[in-house]
């Protein structure tokens, strides 16, 4: 006796959804950590009963208790900072400060003309908000 081919339900594969749910996950695991800001130096910024908050600036300056500068961690002379501000569009990048609480008006204010002499209108000051 001749058994008539009957249709198949549709199933669904739920393994190779898990394995597609897994790499989409490490995915935009990956992609996140790349915009994570750069952890910086270990400072004590200045406290400020005003502060709020700014938007995610394109050039972080850190200010060292010494008066050096630092950009993406690295150690930059105010003339080569001036250089690479200038080389971007200055009046579309944002440039935040975050210097130590030691830190000398002297050497902030050596950093602030630094930018605005490569034409950074946005400048912001790094501070903690004082509670």
């Amino acid at each position: 006796m001749m058994r008539y081919l009957e249709p198949r339900k549709a199933r669904i594969e739920i393994v190779p959804m898990i394995d597609i749910m897994f790499f989409l996950l490490v995915f935009f695991v990956i992609a996140m950590l790349r915009m994570i800001p750069s952890s910086g130096i270990a400072s004590q910024l200045p406290h400020s009963s005003t502060a709020t908050d700014v938007p995610h600036p394109k050039v972080l300056v850190e200010l060292t208790k010494n008066g050096s500068a630092l950009v993406d961690d690295k150690p930059i002379t105010l003339p080569e900072l001036s250089r690479r501000l200038a080389h971007n569009d200055p009046a579309k990048t944002a440039v935040t400060i975050a210097s130590d609480q030691g830190t000398s008006v002297q050497s902030l204010m050596a950093v602030m003309d630094a930018c605005r002499t490569a034409g950074v209108t946005q400048i912001a000051l790094a501070a903690k908000v004082q509670r």
